[in-house]
């Protein structure tokens, strides 16, 4: 008898051994399931810190001076007229709304083997001209946008007339890219600084026949919506003249925005 008391009181305390136990086994086991996941979401972060980071270093380049973001084989490309007789890199304003003035600088290739000999004008250098635009950060400045190749030469052959005459500038937060073409009218393009890079959000031209306008055209990317206007009475050249406008609205078909640094030729941009 004493025997079976004795097993009896053995069974008792594994059990109560057990019960006690159950709860670390338990707590071991769900840690055991944890650290798998623990561990992978670990892994993820860093990798997705080294995807930001190296994002960051291909998309983002900051220098102190905005001349060092031209590359080898360009120079800045002068510009006599228009905004700034000191040359394009005058070209200054706030494209990000943070209160501090950015930079556009227009660039010029230095290729001597484009430099060509024309009959009745001499000397032309047809180097393509590109653009860089630059946010000031402060102590430094941050590359926004850049194309290298994006404009023709001011030397451009405009056969019956001068070729179109570029100019850019900053207004109200937007870079405008135009072209005049004298008698002829002008046309150009607006750009906002967003996702990471400068964005076409609208087009405006006119059209001309000397002193009488033909068409205007505007267009709004933002909104899908374009705007022509016809003058009905664009063939009238008599004393008593009056333009008549027909408007027509319509909507076009854009799902992506235009970026600045993907387009490879204005003189050959499409537009809807």
């Amino acid at each position: 008898m004493k025997l079976i008391t004795k097993l009896n009181n053995i069974k008792q305390m594994n059990k109560v051994l057990i019960l006690l136990a159950f709860p670390l086994i338990l707590q071991s086991c769900k840690n055991e399931k944890q650290k798998p996941k623990e561990a992978q979401s670990t892994v993820q972060k860093v990798q997705e810190n080294n995807i930001a980071a190296d994002h960051a270093s291909q998309n983002i380049e900051g220098k102190k001076n905005p001349n060092d973001f031209i590359p080898k084989g360009y120079v800045i490309s002068k510009y006599e007229g228009g905004i700034s007789a000191e040359g394009w890199d005058e070209i200054k304003g706030d494209l990000n709304k943070d209160g501090l003035e950015d930079i556009v600088l227009i660039i010029k290739g230095t290729d001597k083997s484009k430099i060509i000999q024309d009959e009745s004008r001499g000397e032309l250098d047809r180097n393509r001209r590109g653009i860089i635009v630059l946010l000031n950060k402060g102590d430094y400045y941050e590359l926004a946008s850049k194309n290298y190749t994006c404009f023709s030469s001011e030397n451009e052959d405009g056969g019956v007339y001068f070729a179109p005459e570029l100019s850019v500038g900053i207004e109200k937060g937007n870079l405008h890219i135009n072209y005049g073409h004298g008698r002829y009218g002008n046309w150009g393009y607006t750009f906002r600084y967003q996702n990471g890079d400068m964005e076409l959000i609208g087009y405006d031209s006119y059209s001309s026949n000397g002193p009488v306008p033909q068409y205007e055209v505007s267009i709004n990317y933002l909104t899908k919506k374009k705007l022509t206007k016809d003058n009905l009475n664009k063939d009238d050249n008599g004393d008593n003249y009056e333009v008549k406008y027909k408007n027509t609205w319509e909507t076009i078909k854009s799902n992506k925005l235009m970026k600045l640094s993907e387009i490879k030729d204005f003189d050959e941009l499409e537009l809807n």
